[in-house]
């Protein structure tokens, strides 16, 4: 049986200045899957019940673009630092399951500038906040939200475990000057 696997894709050369984004991502959707499988914790999306491997895109690229997809995708007139465009939401995704050797989950797409500027105010590395929003960006490709603060929490405790297991610190623990 064929593995999951994530595509990266760099869309802007600013992603340069990170050396193995590619091993980076990998590691954390292996993470992230693997947590999600041993506390069969996934959203509304069960893999199980199709036996295929999945395969998400993260696609690297700049402010600018994600401003742009923001703005069509979610009415919000500004960059953020990562957004998600889950399969899941489409109304053929059960039948597009059940073809073909792979499940498609969708992408996510992070803003270099916006992953840089957050890093710094954090005090963190670019590697360790970009593991935060794929593992966060993966989350909600599988259908977790967090609207409601029970959802946040659910959210925020799959990550931060995902994180420890990368001897990642918690980021949503408060700064300490």
């Amino acid at each position: 049986m064929n593995k999951n696997k994530i595509e990266v894709i760099k869309e802007s050369p600013l992603w340069e200045k990170i050396d193995g984004v590619e091993e980076l991502a990998e590691n954390v959707f292996a993470k992230t899957w693997g947590y999600l499988q041993q506390n069969d914790a996934f959203g509304k999306f069960r893999p199980q019940d199709y036996g295929k491997p999945v395969s998400i895109n993260l696609v690297l690229g700049d402010s600018a673009e994600v401003h742009r997809l923001n703005a069509e995708f979610r009415g919000v007139d500004k960059p953020t630092n990562v957004l998600s465009f889950a399969n899941i939401d489409s109304d053929d995704f059960a039948a597009e399951c059940e073809d073909g050797d792979i499940i498609e989950l969708g992408d996510v797409i992070v803003a270099f500038e916006v992953l840089q500027s957050e890093a710094e105010v954090k005090k963190i590395s670019l590697e360790h906040h970009l593991a935060h929003l794929l593992a966060h960006g993966i989350l909600h490709i599988l259908g977790f939200d967090h609207i409601e603060d029970d959802e946040a929490e659910e959210m925020e405790a799959i990550e931060t475990a995902v994180l420890k297991e990368m001897n990642i610190d918690n980021p949503y623990k408060e700064l300490v000057e």
